[in-house]
């Protein structure tokens, strides 16, 4: 057996019966039609190497680099496959092991050192905003992603303790996030405002650092546990009901911290618990029931359904009964709307021509609504949605569920 396959990943290997329901779901089979680029294809990879009739050279690692994990085709499978947990093993087995070439690494090196650090992330914004400014973002692989950086908002995070309106409902801690604080920092501003306006006093600690979603996604395995043994001692200190996020990819991650750290003695039970409570903002509100007066809002909105929030999570129904609770808004449903956009946390970056190619799919399906505005519930979504489109010339507002919910409980409008 190869080192690189451990005996669980075996095991779960044989849960796949190759009967295909996973190729029309996934995003890079639909691009090329490579039984090798399918969900199917890969896990016979997998076997190959856990049975050393394949090794792990460069054309076998460019087919799981290929792999968005975008978890479509857990939706798809009837025989219950945990290609998450197939696809995390594999990809940290090729983190240690494939042979990059050394501006490779180095790229990915700087990726992690910076877009998992907000502190770093939020230092570099103006220099972002000046090269953006003067039009060389476009020389810089993933610059064009980038959106104008507010740095006075970014620079002002949410208050650290803010007090429910009314009777107290819950009790709840945020997570920041990290390119969500930076780069979308009135995402942040909107879910305290709203969570506040709904009963619950929200705690938004200040020195929550990264979750591990984009290192564990990308086999930065150990690098992930270390941030999710932070975080979970960082929230322990809180007498909280729930942990919240208003990103999809962290969402599912913290959900899975405690199958990440379930080897660990000392941390399984402490990871399981976080897990236990942790909820998307989403699926938060619609569990507690919406209490404040929504203003109409004569709105068409596509509601764009991020892959870890509609694959991983299982939330779909939530945000668009939420958007729906809005008086005057009408909701659009996106053709083909359970493909990925493209973003994939950081597969925009690494891959940047497939995820070119998803997401102009993606980008012709929002525009084919009609809608002025599109509803994404994850900020990768967000700038990879809003990119295409403004490349096309199409005039959209792209926000998250809980900016739209913040404008009708204020009475304000939007775009």
């Amino acid at each position: 057996m190869s080192e690189a396959i451990s005996r669980s990943t075996v095991d779960l290997i044989s849960d796949c019966v190759h009967c295909g329901f996973c190729l029309p779901a996934c995003p890079t089979y639909v691009s090329w039609g490579d039984e090798a680029d399918s969900p199917r294809g890969r896990i016979d990879l997998m076997k190959g190497l856990a049975e050393g009739a394949i090794t792990m050279d460069a054309r076998t690692v460019e087919h799981f680099d290929r792999c968005l994990g975008c978890m479509g085709c857990m939706t798809a499978c009837p025989s219950g496959v945990r290609y998450d947990l197939l696809i995390e093993s594999t990809k940290a087995a090729i983190d240690v092991q494939a042979p990059r070439s050394p501006l490779d690494r180095l790229f990915r090196t700087l990726v992690f050192a910076i877009f998992t650090r907000p502190a770093r992330l939020r230092a570099l914004a103006p220099l972002l905003n000046l090269g953006a400014a003067l039009g060389l973002n476009r020389f810089v692989r993933g610059g064009a992603l980038l959106p104008r950086i507010d740095v006075r908002a970014a620079a002002q995070p949410p208050a650290d303790q803010t007090a429910a309106r009314g009777t107290r409902r819950a009790r709840v801690g945020l997570l920041p996030g990290c390119v969500q604080q930076v780069m979308f920092p009135q995402v942040n501003a909107a879910s305290v405002r709203v969570l506040a306006a709904e009963g619950c006093d929200v705690t938004v600690p200040a020195d929550a650092g990264c979750c591990g979603a984009l290192s564990l996604h990308s086999g930065r395995s150990e690098e992930a546990k270390g941030f999710a043994r932070a975080l979970i001692e960082r929230f322990e200190r809180e007498p909280l009901d729930a942990i919240l996020t208003n990103v999809a990819g962290c969402g599912s991650t913290m959900k899975g911290y405690g199958e990440l750290l379930a080897g660990e003695p000392a941390w399984a039970g402490r990871a399981q618990r976080f897990s236990d409570r942790v909820r998307d903002i989403n699926e938060f509100l619609a569990e507690l029931g919406l209490r404040s007066t929504l203003h109409r809002m004569e709105s068409t909105i596509a509601y764009h359904d991020a892959c870890h929030l509609a694959h991983a999570q299982r939330i779909r129904q939530q945000p668009r009964d939420l958007l729906r609770a809005i008086p005057g808004v009408t909701l659009a449903e996106i053709p083909n709307g359970e493909q990925c956009c493209g973003s994939a946390g950081t597969y925009n970056l690494f891959q940047p021509d497939s995820a070119r190619e998803i997401g102009e799919r993606k980008a012709g399906n929002v525009a084919a609504t009609g809608a002025h505005i599109v509803a994404s519930a994850n900020p990768g979504c967000t700038l990879q949605i809003q990119m295409l489109l403004r490349e096309r010339g199409v005039e959209v507002t792209v926000l998250h569920p809980v900016e739209i919910l913040d404008a009708a409980i204020r009475g304000g409008t939007i775009a």
